[in-house]
């Protein structure tokens, strides 16, 4: 493990335990411990860069926002990747014949044409109250939007894309979507940052526990699955951790020598 240079990490469930929307003291002194190794912390998330979370005393490296759509470091840009216009005109359209809100979301805002008791929750897992605005309509003709949000059911996920050309769902919650182009996703994303750092992924590894999170474990040398993951995220991790309420990643990083 010692040939690491930088390691990706999902916030919901892996960094936060789901059920007390925090991140627990030895998470956070990993975090601290791993920069100090001079090893490049990322997070690495569906959330956008307005709902990223702010941990005491400490700065993250790298931000990979709207599951890869979207990604930049402290000083730059790193790939921007927004959704045709076409497509989201057509997946409004879709979601008011399901009668689902969708939420847009550009580098800097998220507004929505409705909410829903999904919708709601979903924001509220990053802290965040839907907005519903006027300007919905004259923000997609007029600004990039990487990613919509809606509450859906997987059953509902065909009509939600159909009549699309370019996006793709990602989901880690039962109740609710994400919708990013189709050239998108964390793996996407991870390979912009390693080419940006002239890294190879062989020095790179990824935590994390949500169905959106399988592209980023198989991007990495080494992908590891909370032991709160879904099954199909366990299937394909290099190995199962600890669970995020256990304090899985300080565990392991301690036992393998990265802290």
């Amino acid at each position: 493990m010692n040939n690491k240079k930088i390691i990706f990490f999902d916030i919901d469930g892996t960094l936060i335990d789901m059920k007390k929307k925090q991140i627990s003291k030895k998470t956070l002194e990993t975090l601290r411990r791993l920069k100090k190794q001079n090893i490049i912390i990322c997070i690495a998330t569906g959330r956008s860069p307005i709902a990223l979370p702010h941990f005491e005393n400490l700065t993250f490296d790298t931000f990979l926002t709207f599951n890869g759509s979207y990604c930049f470091n402290q000083t730059e840009s790193i790939y921007k990747n927004p959704i045709p216009t076409k497509d989201v005109e057509q997946i409004v359209k879709n979601g008011k014949k399901l009668g689902r809100p969708v939420a847009i979301a550009t580098s800097d805002n998220i507004i929505t044409n409705g909410t829903d008791n999904d919708l709601a929750e979903y924001f509220s897992f990053a802290n965040q109250e839907v907005v519903i605005s006027e300007d919905f309509d004259r923000t997609i003709e007029n600004t990039d939007i990487f990613q919509l949000m809606m509450g859906a059911r997987k059953n509902d996920y065909e009509k939600i894309i159909q009549n699309t050309a370019a996006s793709k769902i990602t989901a880690w919650w039962d109740r609710a979507i994400d919708i990013i182009p189709t050239s998108s996703g964390k793996g996407t994303g991870i390979a912009k940052i390693l080419n940006y750092y002239g890294l190879d992924k062989s020095q790179a590894m990824a935590f994390g526990d949500g169905n959106n999170d399988i592209e980023m474990l198989n991007a990495v040398g080494y992908g590891l699955a909370m032991g709160n993951a879904s099954n199909e995220v366990k299937e394909i991790a290099d190995e199962v951790i600890g669970d995020v309420t256990e304090d899985g990643i300080y565990h392991y990083c301690l036992a393998n020598g990265l802290i």
